[in-house]
């Protein structure tokens, strides 16, 4: 599952259409809404006015461990497991995700795929806009799952941090954080969305907005020239150990995304994000332009 000129991370819409009927492609559309980003309808009713033929739709909330107060954490493997067996996405699948907005969300659905053992999975690149800009087939209506498909979930916990590795972090500097927040945010100059979280950053993190990373008017990653560029003008080295982390543990994926693109090999996410460290409490923060 490649193209020409990426890794297996990313396909190109005239891939899919080439093998749209194989009969082991799923597709899956991951489109979610950030609460402050909601648009007069919820991405499912969007899904079912259009989307790509054979698609599913992901409940990125659903499809999650909803036992605590944060928002989208990785479910328990088994869950995972039961989830997408429902959907018809299991073993020998090869699944090409997608999203309502090009690339934006689909990166954290192809990451939690990852992160549970299934490697044959890939982000379209440009999502639907780009398919249908291109007037490809699209089908309405809810989704038309043939039947249960067996998951044989494996999870990596090297992809996953959580908040304690985060700690030790700080004094190990054994990876790099890279924050996926605006440059705004990154430095504490903005309100965050979220009223519970103070401003700033993790001490010693580095910032790479996740929206530098897709060309804004065609949806699609940037090339890989270009994504190497945006990391070493912020002092990353892909190739030493990397952390991900954004508001909530979506786009962060994003940079997991094209950091795979460029070959980088040690990449994890912090699922927890901003809405965990930067909660009231012990947590160190920074704020104000990194010192150089």
């Amino acid at each position: 599952m490649t193209r020409t000129d990426r890794t297996d991370a990313l396909v190109s819409t005239d891939w899919l259409a080439e093998h749209l009927n194989a009969p082991d492609i799923r597709i899956v559309d991951a489109t979610y809404d950030l609460p402050w980003e909601e648009e007069g309808e919820p991405p499912r009713t969007r899904f079912e006015r259009a989307h790509i033929p054979g698609a599913v739709f992901f409940d990125i909330d659903d499809i999650a461990d909803t036992s605590g107060d944060l928002p989208h954490m990785v479910p328990p493997p088994e869950k995972f497991s039961a989830k997408v067996r429902r959907l018809g996405l299991g073993d020998g699948s090869r699944i090409v995700v997608y999203d309502q907005k090009g690339i934006r969300t689909a990166p954290r659905v192809w990451w939690m795929f990852r992160l549970f053992g299934h490697q044959d999975v890939a982000v379209l690149d440009g999502g639907l806009p780009k398919w249908q800009g291109e007037n490809r087939p699209v089908d309405d209506g809810a989704a038309r799952i043939t039947g249960e498909r067996h998951f044989t979930a494996r999870m990596n916990n090297t992809m996953l941090y959580d908040l304690e590795q985060m700690k030790r972090n700080l004094e190990t500097k054994r990876a790099q954080v890279v924050d996926g927040r605006s440059a705004a945010r990154f430095r504490g100059e903005a309100e965050e969305p979220r009223p519970d979280v103070r401003r700033g950053r993790i001490p010693g993190s580095f910032n790479v907005p996740h929206r530098s990373l897709v060309d804004q008017e065609t949806g699609t990653l940037k090339t890989g020239e270009e994504i190497t560029r945006l990391f070493k003008d912020a002092g990353v080295d892909p190739k030493k150990p990397v952390v991900t982390t954004c508001g909530s543990g979506i786009t962060s994926c994003t940079l997991a995304l094209a950091l795979r693109t460029i070959g980088a090999k040690d990449v994890a996410v912090y699922d927890g994000s901003w809405a965990e460290w930067g909660r009231p409490g012990d947590t160190p923060v920074e704020t104000g332009s990194p010192e150089t």
